[in-house]
């Protein structure tokens, strides 16, 4: 087997492929060399070839969010690694193991006002769960760390930084292993099975007359049957569940808007528990939030392994353990309780899913529709990726079949690298991945493209509303040229060049006949990545949407 002659890089290839890290993403450069010759040339490892640092930590991501496994990214010195930050950020966020392997100068070149000599170490320190600064030489103290930059990432489900200074001569080979690192062992996982005191939380449950669970970014299949068959059959539980959920029952909640938005004070008076449950990720729901903000439960309960976030300023307790644990203990040891809770929320909102209905038969071709008719086409057993702002919102007020995974980077909520993500997640699942995005979120990571994995069955549906309809929707909105230029970003681009140049078939709709039209070809074609672009009308689409919301009162 071919080494580079640099013993440190020879230690980190090592340690990595004894921890069994597989898939390794590297962005061309010259500093890190001995670590692209060593991992290229190793059978352990799958390499990709990447060369926007800022797409290729999102390709890893989404690689890392199928597979739940560590991915590693591996970049040159200087500015490159900086543009590994939003993804990073993201990881940390969404809970995704990613392990950031950065070359560096030595410590003597830093700051001498040469190129690329940027100060690298714990420039992630903000967002990282562990940073690993090494020396040049390959010694215990560096195998240490790496082992425990690795560990770290799966056991706190976050991102690392490794950052690995090599001096030249750098593309020099070997054919001898030079070091012999030292491999720590993984401690068992010691997370708790069970609830600790669990006799005063028990009290609470069983004398509580509206107990609320909310569901948040949430892996499928987690949760036992009989847990979801017990959470729904006590009339004293709503659980709300939003798009990213991936949790289904026909007495949950699935579109929380459709639900809420329409309430007044009284009404959320009725709706007020005494309980909730949080458990998952990041909300969409911006009404949620502010409704649990403003008429805040007694007592706040969430469940996770890691962290609970104070989202609305009640947190009374964080049970560091499993959700599918959690409520496999107490339901144990609780009962129902006699209550009208549900059954006032259920009566409500059937009522609005039937105005819904009415209400998407009426209206006309509009991101809403649009949504509603794509939503109802996606393959069974799918992938499905949605980028953030409009697409995300669009999506949670929708019914999407309970065979779909459903995925987006809420840790952050940005929309820099939703397709790059997307795009990896294709590579990490072996099922089919289709992306709906809106036509900024596209335009900005149009990048993620320029790569050659992106399996032949890959599907992007492309809104284009010719601008960022989320400002549109938000409070504030203003018909002015300042709003236009630098609020919405009004355009008249189109995905069809980029479409071309990277290989891409290429369809197009702009009302509901060329749309039916298009989607059966969409989803026919499979000799190459297609994008779907729909263009929709820029300035009804959110009196569309806000007369939505007026409909169902």
């Amino acid at each position: 087997m071919i080494y580079p002659k640099i013993a440190l890089a020879q230690s980190i290839i090592e340690i990595l492929s004894a921890k069994g890290i597989i898939n390794i993403i590297i962005s061309p450069g010259s500093r890190n060399a001995p670590l692209t010759i060593g991992f290229a040339q190793n059978p352990n490892f799958k390499c990709y070839s990447i060369a926007d640092e800022r797409c290729a930590a999102f390709f890893a991501l989404g690689i890392a969010q199928q597979t739940k496994q560590p991915t590693a990214v591996v970049c040159t010195s200087g500015s490159a690694l900086l543009n590994y930050y939003p993804a990073f950020a993201e990881a940390f966020y969404s809970q995704i193991p990613l392990i950031v392997i950065s070359a560096d100068r030595p410590q003597n070149k830093i700051d001498i006002g040469d190129g690329q000599t940027i100060r690298q170490e714990n420039v992630f320190l903000n967002h990282s769960v562990f940073n690993a600064n090494l020396t040049e030489d390959a010694s215990e103290e560096n195998d240490l760390k790496i082992n425990l930059a690795v560990e770290t990432a799966i056991q706190q489900k976050g991102p690392v930084h490794i950052n690995a200074p090599f001096e030249e001569p750098l593309y020099e080979t070997t054919e001898e292993l030079l070091v012999q690192p030292k491999i720590t062992n993984l401690e068992s996982d010691n997370s708790s099975k069970t609830i600790k005191n669990s006799d005063e939380f028990v009290s609470i449950w069983n004398n509580a007359k509206r107990k609320l669970i909310l569901v948040g970014v949430n892996e499928a299949n987690v949760i036992d049957k009989e847990i979801i068959e017990n959470l729904a059959s006590d009339p004293s539980i709503v659980v709300l569940t939003e798009t990213t959920s991936n949790l289904h029952d026909p007495s949950f909640i699935n579109s929380i808007d459709t639900l809420i938005t329409p309430f007044d004070d009284s009404d959320f008076k009725e709706f007020n528990p005494e309980v909730l449950v949080t458990f998952g990720g990041m909300v969409v729901s911006k009404r949620i939030k502010g409704f649990l903000r403003k008429y805040k439960p007694e007592h706040h309960w969430h469940i996770d392994t890691l962290r609970a976030y104070d989202t609305f300023g009640a947190l009374t307790k964080h049970f560091e353990m499993l959700p599918n644990d959690f409520f496999k203990d107490l339901l144990s040891k609780t009962s129902f309780v006699e209550s009208d809770y549900f059954k006032n929320i259920e009566d409500v909102y059937k009522t609005r899913l039937v105005k819904r209905k009415e209400y998407l038969n009426q209206i006309d071709f509009s991101d809403f529709k649009v949504f509603e008719k794509v939503v109802e086409t996606l393959p069974k057993n799918s992938i499905l990726q949605i980028s953030n702002s409009s697409a995300i919102r669009y999506a949670q007020l929708v019914d999407i079949d309970d065979s779909i995974e459903v995925f987006c980077n809420r840790g952050t909520s940005g929309i820099d690298g939703s397709t790059s993500t997307a795009v990896g997640a294709s590579v990490g699942n072996s099922k089919q991945t289709v992306f709906i995005t809106g036509d900024i979120s596209f335009l900005y990571d149009s990048n993620a493209l320029w790569n050659s994995y992106i399996p032949k069955n890959f599907k992007i549906i492309l809104v284009n509303n010719g601008g960022g309809g989320i400002f549109r929707i938000l409070p504030g909105h203003q018909e002015k040229p300042v709003f236009n230029t630098y609020f919405e970003t009004s355009h008249q681009l189109t995905a069809e060049h980029l479409a071309k140049m990277y290989q891409c078939n290429y369809f197009t709709a702009s009302d509901l006949t060329s749309l039916n039209s298009s989607l059966k070809l969409f989803y026919e074609a499979s000799d190459a990545p297609a994008i779907l672009e729909i263009f929709t009308p820029t300035t009804a689409n959110d009196i569309i949407l806000k007369q939505y919301f007026k409909n169902l009162i």
